[in-house]
């Protein structure tokens, strides 16, 4: 009986797994947040060359948010979106802080309400008066 080698996965660059499973929308938009320490690799800032690795911890920002996820499986071409979810799993401590912020806006939203429709040309007119004041 022979043994048949264990199938390794080709190495994967940071930048283009991120892009890969969708967290960010192009591949140059990821390279820049990696670059820019908005991406950190197991704790550490890394380059966007960093060979990616099943199991590690990768804190990302998106927007608003910031996202604590763990790699489960290695992509290198971007997939549909319910295929990139299965590549990663989110921590509970991140999904919970994610809805706390979303919280946290939206109360804050009932302090800044948005008028219904924008000024016309007139209301415009009479609030340049009122400034200027």
């Amino acid at each position: 009986m022979t043994k048949t080698p264990e199938h390794k996965p080709d190495p994967v660059r940071l930048d283009k797994w991120l892009w890969a499973v969708r967290l960010y929308k192009t591949r140059a938009l990821a390279r820049e947040m990696v670059q820019g320490g908005r991406v950190h690799y197991n704790g550490q800032r890394c380059k966007p060359s960093k060979q990616v690795e099943v199991g590690a911890q990768i804190r990302l920002a998106q927007g608003f948010d910031e996202k604590q996820i763990t790699v489960i499986k290695l992509l290198e071409k971007r997939v549909a979106a319910p295929i990139a979810v299965t590549c990663y799993e989110e921590t509970e401590q991140s999904k919970q802080k994610r809805e706390e912020n979303a919280q946290a806006r939206k109360n804050n939203a009932f302090f800044a309400p948005h008028p219904d429709h924008k000024p016309d040309k007139k209301q415009r007119r009479e609030l340049i008066k009122f400034k200027a004041r």
